[in-house]
């Protein structure tokens, strides 16, 4: 087994030798490895020059193509290898563009504390995220340690209403119940990434599997629930069996880049009962026949959950808009500059 393979790297057409794995994003570098040594990167001028979105920067999980300085710890980074899976929000403020929280990831835990209200619409965005990464979902409860049996067992049935096609794990980090069941998740030279708030248990997780103490930890404020960041990167860990989990700092915002393909995934249940309307075109509110309808009314369906499903489709709608917009204006301006450097070059041989 080649050194970066240790790393999960499995193409056959690329020189290893000129390749690393992005393990650790600071502000203005990055940690790289390429199996056996870990070195800073920083992009090449041509890179940052070159490159408009943040969508195509390097990001955690990414493989790069790097140059390394000799008898330095440092490399050029030249370029970022076609991703086969990423997970994308929109970077959080006014402005649009795509923020890539993890790449090349095989298994994605979404993770949430029992010990308070459970925010199943967040969990339904997180979810639809997920679907879109092209990784596969799997729901962490934690602090099951602080809830009793019925508790839990209540909150699951709560969740398996909005997860479909996903495994659902409650997990004492204290008692270590459901620590096995994640570890079968995690299988060598495969990548997984922690998802979730802040003080949710992610660090506390990590240090679990671990089995040391790697990252700091903080519970959440019993005042107002709100969590306290403590991850303020986002890194990659190469755990005992030879698989790697990435840790993220907690999301205040999730707002999405994209999700049209994997609103489908997401609400199979409210696609299906969309399917039995008496018309096509029904706008599932006064309409005889509605199915939709009729599922709330009879609590097939929550209001809460197809009130959801609305608004994330509204909000993928108006993204859309959004990036066609700024497409069309970078477009615009590409096509101004090159005009403008035709001109220049036109009065430079017209001087001569």
């Amino acid at each position: 087994m080649s050194n970066l393979e240790r790393l999960g790297w499995d193409r056959t057409n690329q020189n290893p030798s000129t390749i690393a794995r992005v393990i650790t994003v600071q502000k203005n570098s990055y940690r790289l490895s390429d199996g056996i040594l870990d070195y800073i990167g920083h992009l090449s001028g041509r890179f940052i020059n070159e490159t408009i979105s943040q969508l195509n920067y390097p990001a955690i999980g990414d493989w790069v193509e790097v140059q390394k300085l000799i008898d330095e710890q440092k490399a050029v980074i030249h370029r970022v290898l076609p991703r086969n899976s990423q997970f994308v929000r929109q970077v959080a403020g006014l402005r649009t563009d795509a923020q890539v929280v993890a790449a090349n990831i095989d298994t994605v835990f979404i993770v949430h504390s029992l010990n308070h209200d459970l925010n199943l619409r967040r969990m339904e965005r997180y979810m639809l995220l997920a679907y879109e990464s092209g990784a596969v979902p799997v729901v962490i409860l934690t602090k099951k340690d602080a809830c009793t049996p019925e508790e839990v067992a209540e909150a699951v049935s709560l969740v398996e209403e909005v997860i479909i096609g996903a495994p659902i794990i409650p997990l004492s980090n204290v008692t270590k119940e459901g620590v096995e069941e994640i570890w079968e998740h995690l299988q060598p030279k495969k990548t997984a990434a922690l998802l979730g708030s802040s003080g949710v248990g992610k660090s506390t997780l990590v240090n679990t599997l671990l089995e040391k103490e790697v990252q700091l930890t903080k519970d959440i404020r019993e005042a107002d629930s709100k969590g306290r960041h403590t991850t303020t990167h986002r890194e990659l860990f190469i755990l005992p069996n030879g698989s790697m989990l990435i840790d993220t700092p907690g999301m205040r915002e999730l707002q999405l880049w994209d999700g049209e393909s994997s609103i489908d995934a997401t609400f199979q249940d409210v696609e299906e009962l969309e399917n039995e309307c008496r018309f096509n075109d029904c706008r599932h509110d006064t309409e005889p026949g509605c199915r939709i309808q009729r599922a709330i009314e009879e609590g097939e369906l929550s209001k809460g959950r197809f009130q959801s499903y609305l608004k994330l489709k509204r909000e993928i709608a108006y993204e859309k808009r959004k990036q066609n917009k700024k497409l069309q204006m970078e477009e615009k301006n590409k096509w101004k500059k090159a005009k403008k450097s035709r001109k220049n070059k036109y009065k430079i041989e017209k001087m001569k």
